[in-house]
């Protein structure tokens, strides 16, 4: 016989006080950065910061975000200082929520004094939010898709 399903309450630990979970979250916001806040940014034309793709060179030839800067994460400590200005923060993106790329190419960057952030939904949110997607041929645009991206509207968030 199998015991029974913990519940919510004995797993979850609910004495987080309102002001522990308020600097857990400022924290996140201190060093994320969503996919629209990203695009939006970058529409603007002064984003304050440079996009870092972190994957390898066949996936950036597949799709990448216009205007970023391909730099694979496992050349970042070879590379960074001579191809990032350093008084320019940087947002890093990987793959997409599976995949940690961008937290360890965001860690690399840290860790050579570089002010950083993580774009978290990565490439996969990029492109299935319909955003521009570059690639040798050109830029282009999907679809939306509505799992992701409210269709024709802006999340209100």
């Amino acid at each position: 016989m199998r015991a029974p399903l913990p519940s919510v309450d004995d797993v979850i630990d609910w004495s987080t006080s309102p002001g522990e979970a308020a600097a857990h979250f400022a924290h996140r916001l201190a060093v994320e950065a969503d996919v629209s806040d990203v695009a939006t940014a970058l529409d603007s034309g002064a984003p304050g910061f440079v996009l870092l793709d972190s994957r390898s060179a066949a996936a950036w030839a597949q799709g990448h975000v216009p205007g970023a800067v391909h730099l694979p994460g496992p050349e970042i400590a070879a590379r960074a200082d001579a191809e990032l200005d350093r008084s320019v923060p940087v947002v890093t993106y990987c793959w997409g929520p599976g995949c940690n790329g961008a937290t360890r190419a965001a860690l690399a960057l840290a860790g050579l004094g570089f002010r950083v952030r993580e774009m978290i939904g990565g490439f996969e949110y990029w492109a299935r939010e319909g955003l521009p997607v570059a690639t040798a041929d050109g830029e282009a645009r999907r679809p939306a898709d509505p799992l992701t991206a409210p269709a024709g509207l802006v999340c209100g968030c």
